[in-house]
């Protein structure tokens, strides 16, 4: 019997070591850029938002209309990806009343062009991540520092869900519209995102008191309900990524789900909190 001279090809990557590889390179592209723009100051941070929020809008139609292409071609797809734009724009520089305004024209026009309550729906998810990114930035004092925390705690709450879920496992989340998620990964992710975040605060110079954590808790749950509602979206219209935008692993949508709603959350309770022209310090003073 001859011996096989020829070496074994090495095996591929594990889907699990491929997912974390992927999840590891992601965010080490969109988090720096994220914290750079907010860094340079207040329009970086609004442009950036409107490019995100443009994005996501044209990934929420290529899901509900079934679209072969990202690019959009339908009139009422470019109207919405301009006006959930230009409320970004809006809403750093003339404020969230004002933003929501032409978010709602967005919403009267893509009404009368698209005839679908998914596009409609659309401009209204895509300005809830443009409009709380770019309104927290335009606080002068608090704006990097509230964006800061923000960031850490929802890609601190994702990625610590991700190990916790996968090292520990155990009873599914909810196995109809996400499979992959446990208990145990809601659990890590809470936990350890709002340590992320309290660290970063602490690190920023921001006071770290009990009104501030328990907030961070509802913002970290905020974002997991972020990330559920997406999946829920995608798997009632049979996409499995929102688009291939970031090689590997699906769309903006995919890697933003959680800020969309960790976000809105975070502006609502800044603005009840210490009103419309301090919405950052309001997420971070109590």
């Amino acid at each position: 019997m001859t011996e096989d001279r020829h070496p074994a090809p090495a095996s591929a990557p594990t889907g699990r070591n491929a997912d974390l590889g992927v999840r590891l390179l992601s965010s080490a592209v969109l988090v720096p850029l994220a914290l750079v723009c907010a860094w340079f100051g207040s329009w970086p941070t609004y442009g950036l938002a409107a490019a995100g929020a443009m994005i996501v809008f044209a990934e929420w139609a290529y899901v509900v209309d079934r679209s072969e292409s990202l690019l959009p071609r339908r009139p009422a797809v470019v109207l919405g990806a301009v006006f959930v734009g230009l409320a970004s724009l809006v809403a750093g520089s003339s404020g969230v009343i004002a933003a929501v305004a032409v978010a709602a024209a967005g919403v009267l026009g893509v009404a009368a062009l698209g005839r679908s309550a998914w596009l409609v729906a659309g401009v209204v998810y895509a300005a809830m991540l443009g409009i709380p990114i770019a309104a927290l930035r335009a606080d002068p004092a608090h704006g990097f520092q509230a964006l800061l925390v923000l960031l850490v705690l929802v890609w601190g709450t994702d990625s610590f869900a991700f190990f916790a879920g996968r090292s520990i496992g155990g009873p599914k989340l909810w196995p109809r519209v996400s499979p992959k998620k446990t208990w145990s990964g809601s659990i890590g992710g809470l936990v350890g995102g709002v340590a992320a975040a309290l660290v970063a605060a602490a690190l920023s110079g921001v006071a770290v008191t009990i009104g501030l954590a328990v907030l961070l808790v509802f913002l970290s749950l905020a974002s997991q309900a972020g990330d559920l509602f997406e999946s829920a979206v995608k798997r009632h219209f049979n996409k499995k990524d929102s688009s291939g935008i970031i090689p590997g692993h699906g769309g903006m949508m995919d890697r933003v789900d959680g800020l969309v709603f960790a976000g809105a959350l975070a502006l609502a309770v800044g603005w009840l909190h210490s009103g419309a022209d301090q919405i950052a310090a309001g997420v971070l003073i109590w």
